[in-house]
């Protein structure tokens, strides 16, 4: 193969530009596995990195893609052969390491993932990293006593890639779930994911805060933040956990001391990028079996090849994307 497409960002004094273009193997960043991609997503994270004001590549050019999934081609580590289907997720993959948005990439290969049974290419990509954050947000809080038996589970952002794998995936484990989303039209879209209750981003933000309220959800996945986590803590039962792992919402939030001293409610953060193989590893064999949404293709908004993430990164970054933009190499 003399070349291959790849979608590349570049950025001077004067512009910033992202365009397909070719490159060769030799061209790729080191790495002990090289993998011929089948399929990437597009995250928020991804959507960052090709805005001219997203902050999220650490060094130019850049191939983004915090995901990918593919098979090995060459391996000169002696855990993956060539066939061997893999996937990668977060570390430095998109923003300081060539990405997903390419035919072919060559990874550490202490980054690699083995395919779980259970999951194909695509489905491991319609998951990607908001998939992994998901499951991730759901295992944490179980660690820290969550239960069915304790009452409703709130889902920020529920649209979003990891708002509609988190429905998905607490429907499926039998937890009440109920949805907060600021789009209207997509009520019935969470419902038939399997949230009970649909709330707007109103209920969420009341005009009078008041730092304890009456306790009703047992937990939450928020991957928002914002001001509206305040009131969203005030409401969490005793004990129980907010996994905090975005902030579309806003990266601050103003809030008191009382839910924390005085019902033991605990914030979570959940940190996909750097999240060792130990957990990481499991997590994906769990997501392949019980985690695995029903809807899992419900929540596919659009499937795009290279010469479409761009535009498409942009309606991620405008709210206009419900669920995940899948790409296909």
């Amino acid at each position: 193969m003399e070349s291959f497409g790849a979608l590349i960002v570049e950025r001077s004094e004067e512009q910033f530009t992202a365009n397909v273009k070719d490159l060769r193997l030799e061209d790729l960043p080191p790495g002990e596995v090289t993998i011929r991609v089948l399929f990437s997503g597009i995250n928020y994270k991804d959507a960052l990195a090709l805005s001219p004001s997203g902050r999220v590549v650490r060094a130019y050019p850049m191939v983004p893609g915090i995901d990918l999934a593919g098979t090995v081609v060459t391996s000169s580590d002696g855990r993956f052969r060539e066939g061997d289907e893999v996937l990668v997720t977060s570390y430095e993959l998109g923003t300081g390491h060539y990405g997903g948005f390419s035919a072919f990439a060559r990874v550490p290969a202490d980054w690699v993932v083995p395919l779980p049974q259970g999951l194909t290419h695509r489905e491991a990509m319609i998951l990607g990293t908001a998939g992994f954050t998901a499951a991730l947000s759901i295992q944490r809080m179980e660690e820290n006593g969550l239960s069915k038996e304790q009452g409703p589970v709130l889902v920020r952002g529920a649209t979003g890639g990891v708002g509609s794998s988190s429905v998905s995936m607490l429907a499926a484990l039998g937890y009440e779930v109920e949805a907060s989303t600021g789009k209207s039209a997509d009520h019935q879209y969470l419902l038939d994911l399997g949230a009970k209750r649909v709330l707007t981003r109103e209920e969420l933000a009341p005009s009078v805060s008041k730092p304890l309220n009456k306790e009703y959800w047992a937990g939450s996945v928020d991957p928002v933040g914002g001001d509206s986590l305040a009131h969203v803590l005030s409401r969490i039962k005793y004990g129980g956990s907010v996994a905090l792992s975005g902030l579309t919402g806003g990266g601050e939030f103003a809030a008191s001391v009382f839910p924390f001293i005085l019902r033991g409610v605990n914030v979570l953060g959940i940190d996909s990028v750097a999240c060792p193989m130990a957990v990481r590893k499991p997590l994906w064999e769990r997501i392949a079996k019980e985690l695995k949404p029903k809807g899992l293709e419900q929540t596919v908004h659009q499937e795009v090849a290279l010469d479409g993430v761009t535009e498409a990164a942009k309606q991620v970054l405008e709210g206009k994307v419900r669920g995940r933009v899948l790409v296909r190499l």
